[in-house]
């Protein structure tokens, strides 16, 4: 076990991250590489990766995990839940168990909560805190830091919590003291984020009732096939024509259930545009997650006339999977309507990037969030595209980008610590006809720390 008793190597895997944030910047150049080819199976999903470390610990025995992302994100998350008590494991790549507490159990953390770049971890462990009667104090890295919380504190107000102390527009570092009688609410978000959806019911397992989340536009559904995956009692009905109701009976027994992570689709995204877009590519991507509400990204590259075909769709922990094959495509430029976003918020992008290689215009709508994110994302994606000599522009909260079937290439791209940032340009490396650079790619450990050496086993070239 991971603990006092035992200092074992492995402990580092969750202990000992802030190291990462003090390091040199490490730039990196990505080259012209010719076709990709072969197969790779992208790191596991980054979402269920992080409440499988969260749901471990709300329940009592032991949890076994594999496939989890071992990025420095999540393994934040592991550290904050050993930090309340919970026992972690490794068994070995991918493979954990985790000893929980249960609902209503967890322990006082001795020290802050340091969750380095990962908002999601913070913003639902915040959930978790809120619903049991103890106090922590929030924080983590400069991008952290930028991140707004007040969506997911005033909710968690409305339930009990009281927020103690924190910075300048509810961000982090952030003191909650949770109540150990959390009141059952009904809240409607005030935008589709499954951040605030999650948090809401995570604090909603140790209230003495229903806590029912309404939304306007469905996110992501992690927490809720979790929910139920551990043994709550949880009901999702439509609401309108896009949105969903979810409600959650407070106080279950969560029994230990085993959970396979698939492939993030957020992270697949990466060679897939990198095979789009280079010239007579033929690669496989195996055991991407399909699930309906993150594969808004796909749905669109298939509008632009990528070549993607899914093979051998099946289930996997819950959650319905496939290989994908792709294929050097000819793209074409497509609306991106304002309701997808949603299902493919993480990846706007990368999708730029296929954009520029696209014949004619791309206009994709609604990207406000893009503003909140590990930086301002509808900023950097855009001073990334000038840097490329792509032409484009923002109205509002549009995004439109001018393809012409190649992109100049030769600058270097800011990436603001954003992992997303960082590996979007240097995908965009591989095909365009001068190189690519960006300042650093520290972060991109965050949530693919192979992605290098992946990108490279199919004939990226990078320096």
């Amino acid at each position: 076990m991971i603990g006092a008793e035992n200092r074992s190597p492995r402990r580092s895997k969750v202990a000992n991250l802030s190291r990462s944030s003090h390091d040199a910047p490490s730039p990196l150049k990505a080259f012209r590489s010719g076709p990709l080819k072969g197969r790779a199976r992208p790191p596991g999903d980054k979402s269920i990766s992080h409440r499988a470390f969260i749901f471990g610990l709300l329940t009592v025995g032991a949890t076994e995990i594999s496939g989890l992302l071992e990025g420095d994100d999540v393994l934040r998350t592991g550290a904050a839940c050993q930090a309340l008590g919970g026992r972690l494991e490794r068994l070995g790549e991918g493979r954990w168990r985790v000893n929980g507490l249960g609902v209503g159990a967890i322990l006082s953390p001795e020290e802050t909560l340091d969750f380095g770049n990962a908002g999601t971890g913070a913003r639902l462990m915040m959930g978790v805190i809120g619903g049991h009667g103890i106090e922590a104090r929030f924080d983590g890295d400069a991008s952290l830091r930028k991140r707004p919380m007040r969506r997911i504190l005033d909710p968690l107000t409305l339930m009990g919590a009281e927020i103690l102390s924190e910075a300048d527009g509810g961000r982090c570092p952030i003191v909650i003291r949770g109540t150990s009688e959390p009141a059952p609410i009904v809240y409607r978000t005030p935008v589709a984020s499954a951040q605030i959806k999650s948090a809401v019911l995570l604090a909603g397992l140790n209230a003495p009732g229903e806590t029912t989340v309404i939304e306007s536009e469905a996110s992501r559904d992690h927490t809720e096939k979790m929910l139920a995956h551990f043994g709550a009692e949880v009901q999702v009905a439509a609401e309108g024509e896009n949105g969903r109701k979810i409600t959650l009976k407070g106080r279950p027994e969560l029994r230990p259930a085993p959970v396979i992570v698939p492939a993030d689709p957020s992270s697949a995204a990466f060679p897939i545009v990198g095979a789009l877009i280079s010239p007579d590519s033929d690669i496989v991507v195996e055991g991407v997650m399909m699930n309906p509400l993150r594969t808004g990204l796909i749905t669109t590259l298939l509008e632009m006339g990528g070549r993607i075909d899914a093979l051998d769709r099946r289930i996997e922990g819950g959650e319905e999977v496939a290989d994908l094959r792709v294929r050097a495509s000819s793209l074409r430029g497509v609306d991106v309507p304002a309701g997808r976003a949603p299902s493919m918020i993480d990846e706007y992008p990368i999708l730029a990037v296929a954009a520029a290689f696209a014949e004619g215009e791309t206009r994709m709508r609604g990207l406000h969030e893009l503003r909140v994110k590990e930086s301002d994302r509808l900023a950097a994606v855009a001073a990334g595209l000038a840097a490329a000599g792509v032409s484009h522009a923002i109205e509002g909260d549009d995004l439109i980008v001018q393809g012409r079937g190649e992109a100049p290439g030769g600058g270097l791209v800011e990436t603001h610590l954003d992992h997303r940032i960082a590996m979007s340009f240097l995908i965009m490396g591989l095909a365009s006809r001068q190189p690519m650079a960006i300042d650093d790619s520290r972060m991109i450990a965050t949530s693919f720390p192979s992605f290098r050496p992946i990108m490279e086993s199919l004939g990226a070239q990078f320096g």
